[in-house]
């Protein structure tokens, strides 16, 4: 069976909110020695971007929407338990996210991979006030913070907390890391609010985490804001 239309049979267990049968699907995917990792990639990301996406374009009632995030988190949470642990990487990462469900997901998936991966993590969801959230970042130092952002609406708060990490110096030597929808429906969009890395999916954001960890934004590229910075200057 393909990837695709197993996603789709999935999907259709979630937004009917037929737990037994979504679970039997991912069973499916477990006798097969699919491991979880996979699986998050795979199966529960693809399927979290399609309810989405049929959601932002009116295509699906609120209660299909409700019926496939609950079970979707359950799903996940229960995955967590099968991820592997790689040893410690003895880094500190913290993950926000928006505050909407799909942007909790998202960035839960993403801090369960990290993890797996070797990372300290902390998650602190969505909803948090950016003074918390700086107050946060300056106490705790970590070594990469994780902005997850899955709708337009999103952006501003993200934008703002990289603007305000900027311009205050907090913990400077931190590199910031964006993910999510918002970001994969707009080319170009993570450079120009001065993000050092960016992925499309979790499992692709932890190997650029891996990969690049000295990476940073270059001078000339962030751009959004710059304006209204040196206006404010002046």
């Amino acid at each position: 069976m393909s990837q695709q239309v197993l996603v789709e049979r999935f999907f259709e267990t979630l937004i009917s909110g037929d737990r037994h049968a979504a679970r039997q699907i991912v069973d499916e995917c477990l006798q097969a020695d699919a491991p979880a990792t996979a699986i998050i990639e795979k199966l529960f990301w693809p399927a979290l971007d399609m309810i989405e996406k049929l959601y932002r374009q009116d295509q699906l009632t609120k209660l299909a929407h409700h019926f496939a995030t609950r079970l979707l988190r359950m799903l996940t949470d229960q995955m967590q338990l099968r991820l592997e642990s790689a040893e410690s990487r003895g880094k500190q990462v913290l993950v926000l996210c928006g505050p909407s469900e799909p942007d909790e997901l998202q960035g839960q998936m993403a801090a369960d991979l990290l993890e797996a991966d070797g990372y300290s993590v902390y998650f602190a969801g969505g909803g948090v006030a950016n003074d918390e959230i700086l107050a946060q970042v300056g106490e705790l130092e970590p070594d990469v913070l994780v902005l997850f952002g899955s709708t337009p609406p999103d952006l501003p708060y993200i934008r703002q907390i990289i603007d305000e990490l900027h311009d205050l110096g907090v913990c400077p030597n931190m590199q910031i890391v964006v993910g999510g929808g918002v970001f994969n429906r707009a080319e170009g969009l993570a450079e120009e609010i001065g993000a050092d890395l960016w992925a499309k999916t979790p499992t692709e954001l932890v190997g650029a985490m891996d990969a690049e960890p000295q990476r940073r934004m270059s001078g000339d590229q962030r751009t959004v804001g710059r304006r209204r910075r040196q206006t404010r200057a002046a």
